[in-house]
């Protein structure tokens, strides 16, 4: 009987041990965020933006882009000149301007926040952004930047973000070698604060005859002047099953172009109502 109670109790001691083991610590919760993923060039970027990255797919082997640490300014423009190209084939963006604004932005690769972030062109969180961010002093203390984790995100970010913001759309109807213009357009849009900030970047291009990349991708092909699309216009009368999604799909237009070619402030839509479409003419 003492051997059982014995027994009993040490078999007691054990589960009260273990238990004791496992308490629960309350942890400071902490933003959730999407990591970025390096082989989705669309991962973290704003998910309403153009597919052109589907079709300029980031280059498999980043590691050649760059090295560190970057010791001056020419040594930053002979590791990012081909990206910038890259994006200008991409996006219309001239590589000139891109590689002035990281340049200028970035302190040529070392300043503190690139550092951190590996962000080079100082863009912010702003609403949309599900990527990682860190924190830093600029405008404000405190404020909230992009994170990536390459360098070669925060360019294919850089053209997205001038691409899909409306108050940059007539930057891209200036010729994509014309850097004078797209660095005073930069300033009238609003990209920077700093009234000689189209100076600084023309400056720059000319210091170090960053205007030259763009001469090797307009020779390369790509027309100096956008060509205007030219789409075919039709309409679509809503059908049981259809949602804006399907009807975007069947179509290949965007549902936030099928809202707005229709006045739509939702994406409500109903049976027999006829929707506008507007498609680009295939070449």
């Amino acid at each position: 009987m003492i051997r059982r109670i014995g027994v009993v109790l040490i078999f007691g001691l054990l589960v009260a041990s273990c238990g004791s083991k496992k308490r629960v610590v309350a942890k400071e919760e902490k933003p959730v965020v999407q990591n970025r993923n390096p082989r989705n060039p669309n991962s973290g970027l704003p998910k309403d933006g153009p597919k052109e990255s589907e079709l300029f797919p980031l280059p498999e082997n980043p590691g050649r882009f760059v090295k560190f640490p970057i010791a001056n300014t020419q040594e930053y423009i002979e590791t990012f000149k081909e990206i910038a190209q890259y994006e200008m084939r991409a996006f219309g963006i001239p590589a000139s301007i891109t590689l002035a604004q990281g340049i200028l932005e970035s302190g040529s690769g070392r300043g503190e926040l690139t550092r951190k972030t590996n962000n080079h062109f100082g863009i912010k969180c702003h609403t949309g952004w599900d990527g990682e961010f860190d924190f830093h002093d600029d405008d404000a203390k405190g404020e909230c930047f992009r994170k990536y984790n390459h360098p070669m995100y925060s360019f294919r970010d850089h053209s997205i973000f001038l691409s899909t913001r409306s108050r940059y759309k007539f930057l891209f109807n200036y010729r994509r070698d014309d850097y004078k213009k797209w660095a005073y357009g930069l300033r009238q849009a609003g990209y920077a604060t700093d009234r000689k900030y189209p100076q600084k970047l023309i400056a720059l291009i000319e210091r170090y005859d960053l205007d030259s990349y763009d001469d090797e991708v307009v020779r390369g092909g790509l027309d100096a002047v956008r060509q205007p699309k030219e789409y075919e216009v039709f309409t679509h009368k809503v059908q049981k099953g259809d949602t804006l999604y399907a009807i975007s799909r069947r179509y290949s237009i965007s549902v936030d172009d099928l809202k707005r070619l229709n006045n739509l402030n939702s994406n409500t839509i109903s049976i027999g109502q006829v929707l506008n479409i507007r498609k680009e003419k295939s070449k």
